[in-house]
């Protein structure tokens, strides 16, 4: 079930994005051999991932809520767009068939 919009959800992943590339950039400057800083890169990630398992599980079931909500709004606006559209023509229609109906 998707909640509504939590402010915490935001912070909450700007720390873990701070952090994640922090370490990235820290292994990735480090004066080490290429496989050393892989090895290193892997074992920090394979670490975060144990640590934050549940913390990205839930971030991804709010992001696909978010997509999904989103998805939801832009289809409505384009049905609410396109009715418009259709009211529009009909009524332009209607109009010219009264003019040609007058002459």
């Amino acid at each position: 079930m998707c909640k509504k919009d939590d402010n915490s959800f935001g912070f909450a992943m700007g720390i873990l994005a701070g952090v994640v590339g922090g370490i990235v950039a820290g292994v990735l400057l480090a004066p080490k051999s290429g496989e050393e800083s892989r090895k290193e890169l892997k074992k920090t990630f394979d670490d975060l991932k144990e640590k934050y398992s549940p913390e990205i599980i839930q971030a991804k079931e709010q992001a696909l809520c978010a997509i999904k909500s989103s998805k939801e709004k832009v289809e409505d606006a384009y049905k609410k767009f396109n009715d418009y559209l259709k009211a529009k023509q009909l009524a332009k229609a209607k109009n010219n068939e009264t003019n040609v109906d007058e002459m």
